[in-house]
Protein backbone atom coordinates (compact mmCIF):
# COMPACT_ATOMS: atom_id res chain seq x y z
CA UNK A 1 0.00 0.00 0.00
CA UNK A 2 1.47 3.52 -0.76
CA UNK A 3 1.60 5.92 2.52
CA UNK A 4 1.17 9.39 2.61
CA UNK A 5 2.58 9.52 5.63
CA UNK A 6 5.86 8.41 6.98
CA UNK A 7 6.46 8.16 10.61
CA UNK A 8 8.90 5.03 10.42
CA UNK A 9 6.43 2.74 11.52
CA UNK A 10 4.81 1.14 9.00
CA UNK A 11 0.97 0.31 10.58
CA UNK A 12 0.77 3.65 12.33
CA UNK A 13 1.88 4.91 8.68
CA UNK A 14 -0.97 3.09 6.92
CA UNK A 15 -3.68 3.88 9.60
CA UNK A 16 -2.72 7.81 9.62
CA UNK A 17 -2.80 7.43 5.49
CA UNK A 18 -6.76 6.01 5.60
CA UNK A 19 -7.73 8.34 8.01
CA UNK A 20 -6.29 11.05 5.80
CA UNK A 21 -7.87 9.71 3.07
CA UNK A 22 -11.07 9.50 4.88
CA UNK A 23 -10.94 13.14 5.91
CA UNK A 24 -10.02 14.09 2.60
CA UNK A 25 -12.75 12.60 1.25
CA UNK A 26 -15.55 12.83 4.33
CA UNK A 27 -17.92 15.29 1.87
CA UNK A 28 -18.01 13.59 -1.14
CA UNK A 29 -18.49 10.00 1.19
CA UNK A 30 -21.23 11.76 3.17
CA UNK A 31 -22.85 12.94 0.26
CA UNK A 32 -23.29 9.04 -1.47
CA UNK A 33 -23.94 7.94 1.88
CA UNK A 34 -26.97 9.75 2.29
CA UNK A 35 -28.32 8.91 -1.38
CA UNK A 36 -27.89 5.45 -0.53
CA UNK A 37 -29.69 5.84 2.46
CA UNK A 38 -32.73 7.48 0.91
CA UNK A 39 -32.73 4.82 -1.18
CA UNK A 40 -32.95 1.99 1.69
CA UNK A 41 -35.77 4.39 3.57
CA UNK A 42 -37.71 4.10 0.04
CA UNK A 43 -37.36 0.38 -0.62
CA UNK A 44 -36.80 -1.37 2.30
CA UNK A 45 -37.83 0.46 5.67
CA UNK A 46 -41.55 -0.68 6.75
CA UNK A 47 -41.92 1.55 9.63
CA UNK A 48 -44.11 3.90 7.81
CA UNK A 49 -47.28 5.36 8.13
CA UNK A 50 -48.90 4.71 4.85
CA UNK A 51 -52.15 5.20 5.51
CA UNK A 52 -54.33 7.95 7.64
CA UNK A 53 -57.07 7.10 9.93
CA UNK A 54 -59.59 9.49 11.22
CA UNK A 55 -59.72 9.56 14.71
CA UNK A 56 -63.52 9.41 16.21
CA UNK A 57 -63.86 12.32 18.76
CA UNK A 58 -64.62 9.69 21.80
CA UNK A 59 -61.62 8.42 21.89
CA UNK A 60 -59.19 10.92 20.64
CA UNK A 61 -56.24 11.14 23.34
CA UNK A 62 -55.43 14.46 24.84
CA UNK A 63 -52.71 16.51 23.49
CA UNK A 64 -51.07 19.63 25.16
CA UNK A 65 -49.37 21.71 22.82
CA UNK A 66 -46.65 23.23 24.57
CA UNK A 67 -45.16 27.12 23.18
CA UNK A 68 -42.00 28.43 25.17
CA UNK A 69 -41.75 31.71 24.79
CA UNK A 70 -39.64 34.30 25.07
CA UNK A 71 -39.78 37.99 24.00
CA UNK A 72 -41.82 36.86 21.00
CA UNK A 73 -44.37 39.65 20.37
CA UNK A 74 -43.72 39.59 16.84
CA UNK A 75 -45.38 36.25 16.12
CA UNK A 76 -46.62 35.12 18.90
CA UNK A 77 -50.78 36.28 18.58
CA UNK A 78 -50.51 34.84 15.53
CA UNK A 79 -48.76 31.57 16.05
CA UNK A 80 -51.72 31.46 18.97
CA UNK A 81 -54.68 32.14 16.51
CA UNK A 82 -53.87 29.56 14.43
CA UNK A 83 -52.90 26.61 17.11
CA UNK A 84 -56.54 27.74 18.02
CA UNK A 85 -58.69 28.20 14.67
CA UNK A 86 -56.97 25.91 12.51
CA UNK A 87 -55.76 22.72 13.65
CA UNK A 88 -58.52 19.77 13.34
CA UNK A 89 -58.58 18.34 16.38
CA UNK A 90 -61.26 18.55 19.33
CA UNK A 91 -59.48 17.45 22.75
CA UNK A 92 -56.23 19.45 22.98
CA UNK A 93 -54.97 22.79 24.78
CA UNK A 94 -52.26 25.21 24.64
CA UNK A 95 -49.99 25.75 26.98
CA UNK A 96 -47.96 28.48 26.80
CA UNK A 97 -44.56 28.72 29.15
CA UNK A 98 -43.43 32.65 29.06
CA UNK A 99 -39.82 32.18 30.27
CA UNK A 100 -39.46 35.79 31.20
CA UNK A 101 -40.49 38.12 28.86
CA UNK A 102 -40.21 41.62 28.86
CA UNK A 103 -41.30 42.73 25.69
CA UNK A 104 -45.31 42.67 25.35
CA UNK A 105 -45.44 39.36 25.08
CA UNK A 106 -47.22 39.21 28.51
CA UNK A 107 -50.03 41.09 27.77
CA UNK A 108 -50.76 39.53 24.47
CA UNK A 109 -50.94 36.64 25.88
CA UNK A 110 -53.53 37.85 29.18
CA UNK A 111 -55.80 39.09 26.03
CA UNK A 112 -55.59 36.19 23.96
CA UNK A 113 -57.02 34.05 27.41
CA UNK A 114 -60.10 35.84 27.70
CA UNK A 115 -60.79 34.56 24.29
CA UNK A 116 -59.57 31.14 24.10
CA UNK A 117 -60.53 28.77 27.29
CA UNK A 118 -58.06 26.33 26.10
CA UNK A 119 -55.47 28.41 26.34
CA UNK A 120 -53.31 28.45 29.34
CA UNK A 121 -50.02 30.50 30.28
CA UNK A 122 -47.40 29.84 32.86
CA UNK A 123 -45.46 32.77 33.33
CA UNK A 124 -41.61 32.14 34.38
CA UNK A 125 -40.22 35.20 36.00
CA UNK A 126 -36.82 34.88 35.21
CA UNK A 127 -35.50 33.31 32.04
CA UNK A 128 -33.57 30.32 32.30
CA UNK A 129 -34.13 28.58 28.85
CA UNK A 130 -36.33 26.76 26.71
CA UNK A 131 -35.24 23.29 28.30
CA UNK A 132 -36.19 24.66 31.73
CA UNK A 133 -39.80 26.54 30.49
CA UNK A 134 -40.55 22.82 28.96
CA UNK A 135 -39.71 21.26 32.23
CA UNK A 136 -41.90 23.45 34.12
CA UNK A 137 -44.60 23.46 31.53
CA UNK A 138 -44.59 19.54 31.67
CA UNK A 139 -46.14 19.53 34.86
CA UNK A 140 -48.70 21.40 34.32
CA UNK A 141 -49.53 20.03 30.59
CA UNK A 142 -52.81 17.76 30.90
CA UNK A 143 -51.88 15.87 28.05
CA UNK A 144 -49.72 12.39 27.73
CA UNK A 145 -49.23 13.37 24.55
CA UNK A 146 -47.10 16.76 24.41
CA UNK A 147 -46.46 18.70 20.83
CA UNK A 148 -43.95 21.27 21.41
CA UNK A 149 -44.51 24.02 18.97
CA UNK A 150 -42.15 27.02 18.73
CA UNK A 151 -43.44 30.77 18.79
CA UNK A 152 -42.87 31.25 15.24
CA UNK A 153 -43.96 27.91 13.88
CA UNK A 154 -47.57 26.63 12.74
CA UNK A 155 -47.95 22.83 12.02
CA UNK A 156 -50.48 21.41 9.15
CA UNK A 157 -54.28 21.76 10.61
CA UNK A 158 -54.35 18.09 10.14
CA UNK A 159 -51.17 17.48 11.88
CA UNK A 160 -52.45 15.95 15.53
CA UNK A 161 -55.11 13.29 14.03
CA UNK A 162 -51.67 12.58 12.12
CA UNK A 163 -49.53 12.43 15.13
CA UNK A 164 -52.17 10.66 17.01
CA UNK A 165 -52.00 7.64 14.02
CA UNK A 166 -48.68 6.85 15.26
CA UNK A 167 -49.42 6.28 18.59
CA UNK A 168 -52.25 4.20 18.45
CA UNK A 169 -50.28 1.71 16.31
CA UNK A 170 -50.11 -1.68 17.86
CA UNK A 171 -46.08 -1.88 17.75
CA UNK A 172 -46.06 1.90 19.51
CA UNK A 173 -46.10 0.87 23.20
CA UNK A 174 -42.52 2.13 22.63
CA UNK A 175 -42.43 5.32 20.69
CA UNK A 176 -41.01 8.50 22.79
CA UNK A 177 -41.29 10.64 20.09
CA UNK A 178 -42.28 11.76 16.37
CA UNK A 179 -40.45 14.50 14.80
CA UNK A 180 -42.53 15.97 11.38
CA UNK A 181 -41.14 17.73 8.29
CA UNK A 182 -39.74 20.89 8.29
CA UNK A 183 -40.49 23.57 5.74
CA UNK A 184 -40.14 27.46 5.33
CA UNK A 185 -42.50 30.14 5.77
CA UNK A 186 -40.30 32.72 4.26
CA UNK A 187 -38.91 32.65 1.29
CA UNK A 188 -38.48 35.94 -0.11
CA UNK A 189 -34.72 35.98 0.03
CA UNK A 190 -31.90 34.03 -1.91
CA UNK A 191 -30.88 32.73 1.77
CA UNK A 192 -33.91 31.22 2.91
CA UNK A 193 -35.12 29.54 -0.59
CA UNK A 194 -31.40 28.07 -0.15
CA UNK A 195 -32.35 26.80 3.34
CA UNK A 196 -35.50 25.09 1.59
CA UNK A 197 -33.08 23.46 0.14
CA UNK A 198 -31.24 22.32 2.98
CA UNK A 199 -33.99 21.01 5.11
CA UNK A 200 -34.52 18.41 2.33
CA UNK A 201 -31.09 17.36 1.03
CA UNK A 202 -29.67 17.70 4.77
CA UNK A 203 -32.15 17.75 7.85
CA UNK A 204 -34.66 15.47 5.82
CA UNK A 205 -32.46 12.91 4.14
CA UNK A 206 -30.28 12.25 7.42
CA UNK A 207 -33.28 11.81 9.40
CA UNK A 208 -34.83 9.59 6.73
CA UNK A 209 -31.55 7.74 6.55
CA UNK A 210 -31.09 7.48 10.01
CA UNK A 211 -34.26 5.35 10.26
CA UNK A 212 -33.87 3.97 7.28
CA UNK A 213 -30.97 2.37 8.09
CA UNK A 214 -30.72 2.31 11.62
CA UNK A 215 -34.21 2.54 12.39
CA UNK A 216 -34.59 5.20 14.79
CA UNK A 217 -33.51 8.91 14.58
CA UNK A 218 -30.85 11.53 16.61
CA UNK A 219 -31.97 14.36 16.63
CA UNK A 220 -35.84 15.76 16.95
CA UNK A 221 -37.28 18.93 15.31
CA UNK A 222 -37.76 20.89 18.54
CA UNK A 223 -39.71 23.75 16.94
CA UNK A 224 -42.57 20.46 16.36
CA UNK A 225 -42.19 17.34 17.71
CA UNK A 226 -44.56 15.15 19.83
CA UNK A 227 -43.68 13.41 23.01
CA UNK A 228 -44.57 10.90 25.32
CA UNK A 229 -45.30 12.20 28.51
CA UNK A 230 -43.61 9.12 30.23
CA UNK A 231 -40.84 9.09 27.69
CA UNK A 232 -39.78 12.78 29.04
CA UNK A 233 -40.32 11.53 32.68
CA UNK A 234 -38.26 8.20 32.26
CA UNK A 235 -35.15 10.21 31.04
CA UNK A 236 -35.50 13.02 33.61
CA UNK A 237 -36.73 15.58 31.61
CA UNK A 238 -34.98 17.78 29.08
CA UNK A 239 -30.85 18.79 29.83
CA UNK A 240 -31.17 22.40 30.88
CA UNK A 241 -27.85 23.44 30.18
CA UNK A 242 -27.46 22.26 26.37
CA UNK A 243 -27.19 24.49 23.90
CA UNK A 244 -30.17 21.99 21.73
CA UNK A 245 -32.21 20.24 24.10
CA UNK A 246 -34.10 18.56 20.77
CA UNK A 247 -30.65 16.56 19.96
CA UNK A 248 -29.81 16.15 23.92
CA UNK A 249 -33.33 14.24 24.40
CA UNK A 250 -33.09 12.33 21.24
CA UNK A 251 -29.82 10.59 22.23
CA UNK A 252 -31.09 10.33 25.57
CA UNK A 253 -33.85 8.20 24.55
CA UNK A 254 -31.81 6.56 22.08
CA UNK A 255 -29.48 5.18 25.06
CA UNK A 256 -32.43 4.35 27.01
CA UNK A 257 -33.99 2.05 24.24
CA UNK A 258 -37.16 3.95 23.13
CA UNK A 259 -38.03 4.24 19.62
CA UNK A 260 -37.92 7.84 17.98
CA UNK A 261 -39.62 8.75 14.38
CA UNK A 262 -39.63 10.92 11.71
CA UNK A 263 -42.72 11.84 9.81
CA UNK A 264 -41.84 12.81 6.33
CA UNK A 265 -45.62 13.30 5.44
CA UNK A 266 -46.92 15.56 8.49
CA UNK A 267 -45.37 18.66 7.20
CA UNK A 268 -44.53 22.01 9.97
CA UNK A 269 -43.88 25.56 7.89
CA UNK A 270 -41.26 28.19 10.56
CA UNK A 271 -39.31 31.25 10.03
CA UNK A 272 -35.71 30.89 9.06
CA UNK A 273 -33.27 33.46 9.81
CA UNK A 274 -33.18 35.67 6.45
CA UNK A 275 -29.16 37.11 7.23
CA UNK A 276 -25.82 35.75 7.18
CA UNK A 277 -25.23 37.26 11.06
CA UNK A 278 -28.38 35.03 12.30
CA UNK A 279 -27.80 32.16 10.44
CA UNK A 280 -24.64 31.63 11.80
CA UNK A 281 -26.05 32.35 15.25
CA UNK A 282 -28.75 29.66 15.02
CA UNK A 283 -25.49 27.17 13.37
CA UNK A 284 -22.95 28.07 16.40
CA UNK A 285 -26.02 26.69 18.89
CA UNK A 286 -26.69 23.44 16.32
CA UNK A 287 -22.91 22.66 16.04
CA UNK A 288 -22.29 23.13 20.36
CA UNK A 289 -25.36 21.01 20.81
CA UNK A 290 -23.73 18.74 18.65
CA UNK A 291 -20.89 18.30 20.14
CA UNK A 292 -22.24 18.39 23.23
CA UNK A 293 -24.27 15.14 22.85
CA UNK A 294 -20.79 13.83 21.07
CA UNK A 295 -18.57 14.46 24.78
CA UNK A 296 -21.86 12.97 26.69
CA UNK A 297 -21.87 9.81 25.28
CA UNK A 298 -17.90 9.69 24.77
CA UNK A 299 -17.71 7.24 27.13
CA UNK A 300 -21.24 5.49 26.89
CA UNK A 301 -19.58 4.57 23.19
CA UNK A 302 -16.39 3.80 23.77
CA UNK A 303 -16.56 0.87 26.12
CA UNK A 304 -19.46 -0.36 24.80
CA UNK A 305 -19.27 -0.26 20.89
CA UNK A 306 -21.27 -3.29 20.38
CA UNK A 307 -24.04 -2.32 22.49
CA UNK A 308 -26.36 -0.89 20.03
CA UNK A 309 -24.67 -0.21 16.49
CA UNK A 310 -26.89 2.54 15.52
CA UNK A 311 -25.32 4.40 18.29
CA UNK A 312 -21.87 3.96 16.88
CA UNK A 313 -22.16 4.80 13.50
CA UNK A 314 -23.91 7.91 14.41
CA UNK A 315 -20.81 8.43 16.72
CA UNK A 316 -18.65 7.47 14.42
CA UNK A 317 -20.16 9.90 11.87
CA UNK A 318 -20.26 12.94 14.29
CA UNK A 319 -16.76 11.69 15.30
CA UNK A 320 -15.49 12.43 12.06
CA UNK A 321 -17.85 15.81 11.75
CA UNK A 322 -15.87 17.00 14.43
CA UNK A 323 -12.04 16.19 13.28
CA UNK A 324 -12.68 16.96 9.89
CA UNK A 325 -13.53 20.56 10.99
CA UNK A 326 -10.38 21.13 12.59
CA UNK A 327 -8.56 19.27 9.68
CA UNK A 328 -10.65 21.74 6.77
CA UNK A 329 -9.88 24.79 8.52
CA UNK A 330 -5.71 23.93 9.31
CA UNK A 331 -5.72 22.09 5.74
CA UNK A 332 -7.03 25.33 4.58
CA UNK A 333 -4.64 27.29 5.95
CA UNK A 334 -1.78 25.19 5.17
CA UNK A 335 -3.28 25.60 1.77
CA UNK A 336 -3.09 29.19 1.47
CA UNK A 337 0.33 29.83 3.32
CA UNK A 338 1.76 27.27 0.50
CA UNK A 339 0.30 28.66 -2.16
CA UNK A 340 1.67 31.86 -1.26
CA UNK A 341 5.05 30.55 -1.15
CA UNK A 342 5.12 29.43 -4.80
CA UNK A 343 3.69 32.48 -5.69
CA UNK A 344 5.93 34.68 -4.58
CA UNK A 345 9.56 31.83 -5.37
CA UNK A 346 7.34 31.99 -8.68
CA UNK A 347 6.94 28.31 -9.16
CA UNK A 348 4.40 28.01 -11.55
CA UNK A 349 4.23 24.07 -11.86
CA UNK A 350 3.58 23.37 -8.13
CA UNK A 351 0.59 26.23 -8.10
CA UNK A 352 -0.83 24.71 -11.23
CA UNK A 353 -0.64 21.19 -9.49
CA UNK A 354 -2.51 22.80 -6.25
CA UNK A 355 -5.17 24.33 -7.92
CA UNK A 356 -5.62 21.45 -10.08
CA UNK A 357 -6.09 18.78 -7.13
CA UNK A 358 -8.28 21.48 -5.05
CA UNK A 359 -10.64 21.94 -8.53
CA UNK A 360 -10.67 18.45 -8.38
CA UNK A 361 -12.29 17.89 -4.83
CA UNK A 362 -14.46 20.37 -5.41
CA UNK A 363 -15.63 18.80 -8.14
CA UNK A 364 -16.12 15.39 -6.56
CA UNK A 365 -18.31 16.72 -3.86
CA UNK A 366 -20.46 19.00 -6.27
CA UNK A 367 -20.93 15.72 -8.14
CA UNK A 368 -22.03 13.71 -5.03
CA UNK A 369 -23.86 16.19 -3.34
CA UNK A 370 -25.75 16.79 -6.23
CA UNK A 371 -27.05 13.40 -6.52
CA UNK A 372 -27.71 13.52 -2.74
CA UNK A 373 -29.83 16.89 -3.15
CA UNK A 374 -31.65 15.84 -6.31
CA UNK A 375 -32.71 12.31 -4.78
CA UNK A 376 -33.92 14.26 -1.62
CA UNK A 377 -36.05 16.84 -3.44
CA UNK A 378 -37.53 14.06 -5.20
CA UNK A 379 -38.86 11.80 -2.16
CA UNK A 380 -39.68 15.07 0.12
CA UNK A 381 -43.04 16.65 -0.18
CA UNK A 382 -43.65 14.90 -2.85
CA UNK A 383 -41.34 16.45 -5.47
CA UNK A 384 -43.00 19.94 -4.99
CA UNK A 385 -39.56 21.43 -3.98
CA UNK A 386 -37.50 20.63 -6.99
CA UNK A 387 -38.17 24.08 -8.55
CA UNK A 388 -35.42 25.02 -5.27
CA UNK A 389 -32.73 23.24 -7.40
CA UNK A 390 -31.54 26.58 -8.82
CA UNK A 391 -30.77 27.55 -5.36
CA UNK A 392 -28.47 24.64 -4.42
CA UNK A 393 -25.21 26.34 -5.38
CA UNK A 394 -25.44 28.81 -2.46
CA UNK A 395 -26.42 25.77 -0.35
CA UNK A 396 -23.25 24.02 -1.50
CA UNK A 397 -21.05 26.86 -0.95
CA UNK A 398 -21.91 27.79 2.12
CA UNK A 399 -22.99 24.34 4.30
CA UNK A 400 -19.98 22.94 4.73
CA UNK A 401 -17.85 25.82 5.40
CA UNK A 402 -20.05 27.20 7.93
CA UNK A 403 -20.30 23.43 9.56
CA UNK A 404 -17.07 23.43 9.86
CA UNK A 405 -16.23 26.99 11.16
CA UNK A 406 -19.23 26.86 13.74
CA UNK A 407 -18.04 23.01 15.10
CA UNK A 408 -14.52 24.39 15.35
CA UNK A 409 -15.61 28.04 17.15
CA UNK A 410 -17.93 26.10 19.71
CA UNK A 411 -16.08 23.27 20.59
CA UNK A 412 -14.46 24.54 23.86
CA UNK A 413 -17.66 26.38 24.96
CA UNK A 414 -19.09 22.63 24.64
CA UNK A 415 -16.57 21.03 26.31
CA UNK A 416 -17.09 23.93 29.15
CA UNK A 417 -20.85 23.10 29.56
CA UNK A 418 -19.59 19.44 29.87
CA UNK A 419 -17.85 20.50 32.95
CA UNK A 420 -21.03 21.95 34.44
CA UNK A 421 -20.41 25.83 32.74
CA UNK A 422 -23.10 25.54 30.59
CA UNK A 423 -26.48 27.73 30.53
CA UNK A 424 -29.29 27.02 28.52
CA UNK A 425 -30.78 30.52 28.69
CA UNK A 426 -31.92 31.46 25.24
CA UNK A 427 -32.63 34.78 23.01
CA UNK A 428 -35.43 34.71 20.47
CA UNK A 429 -33.64 35.18 17.12
CA UNK A 430 -35.24 38.12 14.96
CA UNK A 431 -38.80 37.34 13.74
CA UNK A 432 -40.31 39.04 10.55
CA UNK A 433 -44.02 37.99 10.93
CA UNK A 434 -44.86 35.89 8.19
CA UNK A 435 -47.45 32.88 9.66
CA UNK A 436 -50.62 33.57 7.56
CA UNK A 437 -53.52 32.57 10.08
CA UNK A 438 -56.20 33.07 7.33
CA UNK A 439 -55.38 30.09 4.69
CA UNK A 440 -56.13 26.84 5.79
CA UNK A 441 -52.89 25.17 4.72
CA UNK A 442 -49.54 27.05 4.87
CA UNK A 443 -48.39 24.73 1.91
CA UNK A 444 -46.46 26.54 -0.81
Amino acid sequence: MITLVHTGIPIVDIILTIVFLVLITYPIIGGFAWFIGVLCYTFLFNYRQKDWDEIPEEIEPFITIMVPAHNEEIVIETTIEYLMTKINYVHYEVLVTDDGSTDSTPEILARLQEKYENLRVLRIEKNKGKAHAFNIGLGFAKGKLILSNDADTVPEPDCLNRYVNYFLRSDSTNISAITANMDVLNRSKLIAKSQTVEFSSIVGIIKRTQIGVLGSIYAYSGANTIYRKDALIDVGLFRQDRATEDISIAWDHQMDGWLSLFAPQIMFFMEVPESLKMLYRQRKRWAKGGTEVWLTNFKKIIFHPFRNIGHTVMFVDQTFSIVWSFFFWISSVIFIFTLGRFLITGNGERIYHMLTMALLFVCFEMISGTIQLIASLIVDDRGRKIKYLFFAPLYMVFYWIMNALTIVTTFVPAVKTILGLGSGTWKSPERKGTINTNSDSNKK
